[in-house]
């Protein structure tokens, strides 16, 4: 069965269920004759709660308009949505949340394919997560970046900016009234970061792999050209649908190698590794990070977007949007692999862009950096895997030896980051524990503020390690993702204040220099797990979510192995 009559309720009367279902759609008005057509679900997420995804009814509507005018019948429906600074503990517990709900709203409601809209961090890898289980046709359609503000003469947009002024502003170079005035600036229209963050990336990462139509990615949210895209992303969604491409037709080992090529040239998030390996295991495909390393010393960065050059998300779209990035990889792309329009991406890329304007994307020639931006590392404090963004940190820290300076937790960090008699210095080696998933949640807490005493003495960065996230729109020389976490009794938890860590980026180690017999005398001194009584969403996450090394999923979520 397909369209309204596809999954029937069961009454004991499969011809009472149809009866009954088509005199409930009589209710919404809509013709007898459209409910013969081929139904189209559009998964909405918009809410007060996010303001990225403030313009997504206009650009549902597009979206309608093209479904109908390709003899489909849309059907929207809400799902839930993830306002990426407005969900405690973080955004990142929720995104297998919603995976679950798109997986089984599409699953379980009648539609022969779907249209994925969202935009802000974790809705667009919980979208297609979901819609990779359920397995029915899908395109994905990004809400787009926002556009730039403006302050004294500069531009401005979040989050890049944010953090830059927020980090004046804590070295008391700039006052209250004046960071009121940049607040106010930083965020001033619908849409995701203006920067190459990490819903920017998963933007591009989508487009890559094949599930967004070509040039989806980088419209400005506020753009003419986002509801065009979104009327043609309706249009098309009606064709896969017909002719029932699956997202495992699409997603394969080439597109995700295609993927990282990608996240590496475009300097992008390091979130965006954590979200495309479980969306990858939904399919039940790897993402390996020996590979990810081959790739990043192949691959040059070629996009100058902040926090890794000095363009916005508007620039890029205005220089050719992905498609000119893609065609300056061509060479180091998989060509046959299959988009969801049908075309393999050779044929999808044709000649490329007209113009490209090489300040914002440089050619393969002439990169912005000659290695691509992501390393995962290696070694005794990070058995499993670490991961640092070498696009977005200091050359002259990528080979360190510093004393540990640790803070046991986020509360730990908040409470004595900034006291004037910690101690410590700028060739130190700041430590957070237990804020990896089971820890807290996996946060955005990786970067570290700079203690207040060194930040008005001048320090810009320094080498910051934990078990948590940052948001792709920081910047610095930070170690993330450190697996095993330390709640989980990795070796992270073991580190003291004192102990030498050494950092080097160019044999992809990260090593704690203390010996194996202290390091087991400390294993014996660690206090037990928590076990705080948890109910409902919260009890499922502690008892089952992955490392960051296996994307955080659930691995019930996954196929069989």
């Amino acid at each position: 069965m397909s369209g309204i009559y596809r999954g029937l309720v069961s009454y004991g009367d499969p011809e009472f269920s149809r009866f009954l279902r088509r005199a409930f759609l009589h209710a919404s008005g809509r013709s007898p004759e459209s409910l013969d057509r081929p139904v189209i679900g559009i998964a909405t997420s918009s809410s007060d709660f996010n303001p990225c995804h403030r313009q997504q009814p206009e650009l549902v509507k597009s979206v309608a308009r093209g479904i109908i005018a390709a003899g489909g019948l849309p059907m929207e429906f809400p799902t839930i949505s993830l306002g990426e600074s407005f969900l405690e503990p973080t955004a990142m517990v929720y995104r297998n949340l919603m995976a679950m709900d798109v997986e089984e709203l599409v699953r379980a409601q009648p539609m022969d394919g779907v249209v994925l809209v969202g935009g802000c961090d974790k809705t667009v890898p919980a979208q297609l997560m979901g819609a990779f289980s359920a397995g029915r046709p899908a395109i994905q359609l990004v809400t787009g970046p926002m556009s730039t503000g403006r302050y004294e003469g500069e531009r401005l947009g979040a989050c890049t900016d944010c953090r830059r002024f927020w980090a004046r502003y804590r070295a008391g170079e700039i006052g209250e009234d004046e960071i009121g005035r940049i607040e106010r600036n930083l965020a001033t229209t619908a849409g995701t970061c203006a920067v190459m963050g990490t819903a920017s990336t998963m933007a591009c990462l989508v487009e890559a792999l094949g599930m967004a139509l070509p040039d989806s990615a980088t419209a400005p949210a506020v753009h003419a050209d986002r509801l065009r895209i979104g009327e043609a992303t309706g249009a098309a969604a009606v064709e896969i649908a017909v002719a029932d491409r699956t997202p495992d037709q699409v997603v394969t080992a080439a597109s995700i190698r295609n993927a990282l090529r990608v996240l590496l040239a475009i300097g992008g998030s390091t979130n965006a590794l954590i979200h495309l390996t479980a969306m990858a295991g939904r399919l039940g495909l790897t993402v390996d990070p020996d590979e990810l390393n081959e790739l990043s010393d192949t691959t040059p960065v070629l996009v100058e977007l902040k926090p890794t050059g000095s363009h916005y998300m508007e620039d890029l779209h205005a220089s050719g949007g992905l498609p000119a990035v893609l065609h300056d990889l061509r060479d180091l792309l998989d060509l046959s692999a299959l988009t969801v329009t049908g075309e393999t991406l050779g044929e999808r890329l044709g000649d490329g862009p007209a113009w490209v304007d090489r300040d914002v994307v440089r050619p393969l020639s002439e990169p912005s950096r000659d290695k691509g931006g992501l390393v995962w590392l290696k070694g005794s404090l990070a058995p499993a895997g670490a991961l640092i963004k070498r696009s977005a940190a200091d050359p002259a820290l990528f080979e360190t030896t510093g004393r540990a300076v640790v803070f046991s937790s986020l509360e730990d960090l908040a409470a004595r980051i900034d006291d004037p008699a910690l101690e410590v210095e700028a060739s130190d080696v700041l430590v957070l524990q237990n804020a990896g998933p089971l820890g807290a949640g996996m946060p955005e807490a990786g970067y570290l503020p700079i203690p207040a005493k060194l930040a008005r003495a001048g320090v810009r960065d320094m080498v910051r390690i934990s078990d948590a996230r940052m948001s792709g729109t920081a910047y610095g020389t930070i170690v993330l993702h450190v697996t095993p976490e330390a709640a989980l009794g990795g070796p992270l938890a073991l580190v003291r204040t004192g102990d030498l860590i050494r950092l080097s980026v160019a044999t992809a180690r990260l090593d704690l220099l203390v010996s194996p017999k202290e390091l087991a005398t400390r294993r014996v001194e660690l206090p037990a797990a928590s076990n705080e009584p948890l109910t409902g969403y919260r009890r499922l996450f502690r008892d089952h979510v992955l490392g960051a090394d296996q994307g955080c999923d659930f691995g019930f979520c996954r196929p069989p192995s």
